[in-house]
């Protein structure tokens, strides 16, 4: 994952923060105070934290500008019905669209961008959704630089072998919420997942991992998002493995490890137990994003 794709992931968790505290008018230090917080907490490998904090401070900066925008280009969505995260996802974009440096960010990246962030941390018709209203946005600007030739991430191994696999947040709401959790071996609680066989439907392959992986039995509430990124394998060099998440509820039953390499625990954690778990910072946002969830329809 780039540093840049980093920077944007930790913007958006930064203003998905202000914004479910009803406090996007808070003054330009305190959110980076916040930036910087979670540059502290989830940002592993990023030294240099200006670029997250540009987009955090244009996007605050242009706010009234950009939510107008967004209004007139996507008129049958009221901003406040538009999900939060997808919302935030807009402003970044929008931002770096109109007044990003396009020496730095073309316009077709911005928009690539944003659609990656739409796919992993919004809901299964957000990437379509963003695509769709900065698509809009970007041809009534008479589509600049339409013929540079840029690459997202998946370009660059679209003709390299690629996995699909599910995983999922595990929850149970007995005696308190708790989330199911596995231990790999480079120090990192993650999600339970696994393959997709062929022609099976996701969510039951999903339930069908989870069961053979830590030993629950779920049941499926809604899809989370999507992630992706590349592994090395000896024998066949950087495959592309792209995941889809699932929220699954089960019993607070003792979780079961399947016996495999990779991971060598599975634990259930209280909420409060989760902040101070290291957690890939891909993973984190779909967490939150359960647990909000979670406690919304609790």
């Amino acid at each position: 994952m780039s540093t840049r794709h980093i920077a944007r992931t930790l913007a958006l968790q930064t203003l998905f923060e202000l914004d479910m505290k009803g406090d996007l008018g808070v003054a330009l230090a305190q959110a980076e105070e916040i930036l910087v917080r979670n540059c502290e907490e989830f940002g592993e490998g990023i030294k240099d934290v200006s670029f997250a904090k540009e987009i955090v401070a244009n996007t605050l900066s242009r706010r009234t500008t950009l939510d107008d925008i967004i209004t007139r280009a996507a008129p049958d969505w009221p901003l406040e019905k538009i999900g939060m995260v997808d919302r935030n996802i807009l402003r970044i974009g929008l931002s770096e669209l109109l007044f990003g440096d396009r020496a730095q960010v073309p316009p077709k990246v911005a928009i690539d961008e944003a659609i990656e962030l739409a796919k992993a941390y919004g809901g299964e018709t957000s990437g379509r959704f963003i695509n769709g209203v900065l698509g809009a946005i970007y041809k009534e600007m008479g589509e600049p630089e339409k013929g540079q030739v840029t690459k997202t991430r998946k370009d660059h191994f679209e003709n390299g072998k690629r996995e699909l696999l599910i995983g999922a947040v595990v929850y149970s709401n007995a005696p308190q919420i708790h989330i199911a959790l596995v231990h790999d071996v480079f120090g990192y609680w993650t999600l339970p997942k696994g393959h997709v066989k062929e022609n099976e439907d996701e969510r039951d392959g999903v339930i069908r991992e989870v069961q053979k992986e830590v030993g629950l039995t779920i049941e499926i509430i809604e899809k989370l998002g999507e992630n992706e990124y590349i592994a090395n394998k000896p024998e066949e060099g950087k495959v592309v493995k792209h995941v889809s998440y699932f929220l699954g509820k089960s019993e607070y039953v003792p979780v079961a490890l399947e016996k495999k390499g990779g991971l060598d625990d599975a634990r259930w954690f209280s909420l409060k137990e989760i902040p101070h778990l290291r957690i890939y910072d891909d993973i984190r946002p779909l967490i939150i994003k359960a647990i909000e969830h979670i406690e919304t329809h609790k």
